[in-house]
């Protein structure tokens, strides 16, 4: 075979054929083969460690199925530092055997790793979401607001057995572990995680048409320069939140 052939058939072989192929290839004197051969044991290795952390991160789901909790949910919410916007928390069972890899805290992902996740997650997983405005979140504060976002989010599941819940103790009978850093120690809570970015960016997107001139397609309502620079300019606008400096100042 030429060294083009060799890099084709090693772009499609699967990890259960790698042995075999690199016992076929190993002898072959060309240093260009071997170049090959190297380059794509880099990428096995690479796949097997972000498979291995996966599963790392599943243990605690695991734990509880092996005691009979079948749906288990990752809890997570995203928003709740913003000077604007509402609060967006989801709630997530992942099916058994789910694998997405690189999935992660959802701030540690790109906007197309978020994405493409987001996409297998809705696809595969029961996905429940909950939403606090920014009218609400003055009421009764971002904790609560945090609080009531979540248990709307499990509500939206239509029954869960346990939760894992990213550093937080909600107001619920279910059986639930709160764990801190959650997003990065459980994949159920990552997906959460990522669920609830990916939804509250889009709402951002969508409020920087309507209120333009804050920036919001870009810094997502969190206090930048241009977002401090439109309410200067312009004022504050009816998803601002007023309990938050500096708008309760204004």
């Amino acid at each position: 075979m030429t060294i083009q052939q060799i890099k084709q058939r090693l772009q499609t072989v699967r990890y259960e054929e790698w042995e075999d192929v690199k016992r076929e290839l190993g002898n072959d004197p060309r240093t260009g083969v071997q170049a090959l051969l190297r380059q794509r044991e880099r990428r096995f290795e690479a796949d097997q460690a972000l498979r291995d952390d996966f599963v790392r991160r599943s243990k605690h789901e695991a734990a509880l199925r092996a005691d009979g909790f079948v749906r288990v949910a990752g809890v997570d919410e995203v928003g709740r530092g913003p000077l604007a916007g509402p609060v967006v928390a989801a709630a997530v069972i992942l099916p058994e055997g789910f694998y997405s890899p690189g999935l992660n805290d959802s701030k540690q992902m790109t906007k197309s790793a978020r994405e493409r996740a987001y996409s297998e997650i809705l696809e595969q997983a029961v996905v429940g979401v909950g939403i606090v405005d920014a009218p609400t979140i003055d009421q009764i504060n971002i904790y609560e607001a945090t609080k009531l976002a979540m248990m709307e989010a499990v509500r939206r599941l239509d029954g869960v057995d346990a939760l894992l819940v990213d550093a937080m103790t909600l107001d619920l009978d279910t059986k639930q572990t709160s764990l801190v850093k959650g997003d990065t120690l459980s994949v159920s809570i990552a997906a959460a995680s990522v669920v609830a970015k990916v939804m509250r960016d889009k709402m951002m997107e969508d409020y920087a048409v309507l209120y333009p001139g804050y920036g919001f397609e870009r810094n997502a309502g969190y206090g930048t320069k241009d977002h401090l620079t439109g309410l200067a300019e312009h004022g504050i606008t009816p998803i601002h939140r007023k309990s938050f400096a500096p708008i309760k100042h204004m």
